[in-house]
């Protein structure tokens, strides 16, 4: 069963985080300049939140589009739900639906691992099921031949 682990091994090392007292204006230009969606919120080594551009939306809404003098800890999520590098990856799936996130921290313990994102996990499961497909064609293909049945004959009609 594809794991966590596996995933983040694919996917690469890099980490974007930020601190709950960072203005958000920097978060988004740090969100912007590296083409990422998520930021997540470190304190002290912790876990402290994440901060997507659903956050920023919602902020932004709610503020006429103002950033300044805000902080990430106004407008982050400050419970996210979060997985093991152990964890099946059905069950993130599984706490992506249920939670509508589309990052999720991956922590060892307290040490931050990496982010799953949504499309890390579609692109994961397309790959292990391409990967499954081949292997069945492969044995299929090379089904061993039975000699303990007959040759096949024809038989003709009366």
């Amino acid at each position: 069963m594809l794991k966590v682990n596996e995933i983040l091994r694919v996917k690469g090392n890099a980490l974007y985080t930020g601190t709950p007292d960072m203005p958000v204006r920097s978060a988004l230009a740090t969100m912007s300049q590296f083409d990422i969606g998520s930021l997540v919120i470190m304190d002290h080594g912790q876990l402290a939140g994440m901060l997507t551009f659903r956050e920023i939306i919602r902020h932004l809404d709610a503020h006429h589009g103002q950033t300044d003098d805000f902080t990430v800890r106004s407008i982050m999520d400050d419970a996210p739900v979060s997985v093991t590098p152990n964890t099946d990856a059905h069950e993130v799936q599984r706490l992506m639906l249920d939670k509508h996130a589309r990052y999720i921290p991956v922590m060892d313990g307290p040490t931050l691992m990496g982010v799953i994102s949504f499309y890390d996990m579609a692109r994961a499961l397309v790959e292990a099921q391409k990967f499954e497909n081949d292997m069945l064609k492969a044995y299929i293909r090379d089904w061993p031949a039975d000699d303990a049945s007959p040759p096949a004959r024809a038989i003709r009609p009366g």
